[in-house]
């Protein structure tokens, strides 16, 4: 199988690059100055076990590549907001043989939310579900570090309408000779929804920054509260934190040190969006459908697009400021 990462960013450069170690063949997919820094200098993967230079081969989009091949697998690693652009931009590409990608290819969504998945069963015949667990760094074009040990990260797969199948399994095994645990699993969407509860805190590191603080925690675990509540109105399983625990305990440990996650690193870059619409706004999304009020969640996200739309620094909101924000949205409420 060749493996073609649509968004070689934090999380896709360092599949890609892990996968290419073990003898994968591999196309990372990007844009602007990071596909020319892949380009012209290959990507620079620092893991546990240290650093060093990959030459990939990059292109922009599926014309550069021509037709697509029966045995390629579709890794979508963009932010959600970028996903339906990628999506038709690749489902429509020609496969060798007949047909279009959509028709045909895998594509695997390994994102945070749970709204990728949704957006590919409209256009993709055969999409599988990716719970992501692998702490990454992408802040300089060509440059993205993933220190997490023994193991690189945790790749739960399943096909995202439920159950699993033998590619699934072909791909996880390639993972797993690749430095990642990748269980396949029948209930993806289940353990991506349990993702989702701990993602809700990105809006708070990106708006107040990374580093600890217990009143951080505690709008994280206000957060949290609202999600389990739309989620049991909806009806919606998701793993508990002790299944979480024991999955991922002793096999990703990340050194000391405090890092920026994924929303953080988007206003870091500069790239004028955030995942908030796809995070806190699934909360507010499903509290709408159901009848629960969500106002925290309806701030954070508020928050976050507000710093993505005019380009403010990660961290330039005081976590009491922010917090006051929400309490005057739960008064209204």
């Amino acid at each position: 199988m060749r493996y073609i990462i649509i968004g070689a960013g934090a999380i896709g450069a360092t599949i890609g690059g892990r996968l290419t170690e073990a003898g994968a063949e591999v196309v990372l997919v990007a844009r602007g100055a990071h596909a020319q820094a892949l380009t012209a200098d290959g990507l620079r993967l620092t893991t546990a076990d240290g650093a060093r230079v990959h030459r990939i081969p990059v292109v922009t989009g599926p014309a550069e590549l021509g037709e697509l091949r029966p045995d390629d697998v579709l890794l979508l690693t963009v932010k959600t907001q970028d996903a339906i652009a990628a999506l038709d931009a690749w489902g429509d590409a020609e496969v060798a043989g007949g047909g279009t990608a959509a028709q045909r290819l895998p594509v695997l969504c390994a994102q945070n939310g749970v709204e990728s998945e949704r957006l590919a069963l409209r256009r993709f015949a055969r999409v599988y579900g990716v719970c992501v667990w692998l702490p990454a760094t992408f802040l300089e074009p060509g440059v993205v570090s993933a220190l997490c040990a023994p193991l690189t990260g945790i790749l739960h797969i399943g096909l995202a309408a439920g159950g699993a199948d033998a590619r699934a399994r072909r791909i996880a095994a390639d993972l797993e000779g690749s430095g990642f645990e990748a269980p396949v699993v029948e209930d993806v969407m289940r353990w991506k929804y349990a993702k989702l509860l701990g993602n809700l805190g990105n809006a708070v590191q990106a708006t107040t920054g990374p580093e600890p603080h217990p009143a951080k925690t505690a709008l994280l675990l206000r957060a949290q509260r609202e999600g389990r509540a739309v989620l049991g109105a909806a009806g919606i399983a998701y793993a508990s934190d002790a299944q979480q625990a024991a999955a991922r305990d002793g096999k990703v440990d990340q050194p000391p040190g405090v890092r920026g996650g994924s929303s953080w690193q988007s206003l870091r870059r500069g790239t004028g969006s955030i995942e908030a619409d796809y995070l806190n706004g699934e909360i507010s999304l499903l509290g709408r459908l159901h009848g629960v009020p969500t106002p925290v969640n309806d701030t954070l996200r508020h928050a976050a697009n507000i710093f993505a739309r005019e380009g403010l620094p990660p961290g330039a909101m005081s976590i009491e400021d922010l917090t006051a924000l929400v309490d005057e949205a739960s008064a209204r409420a």
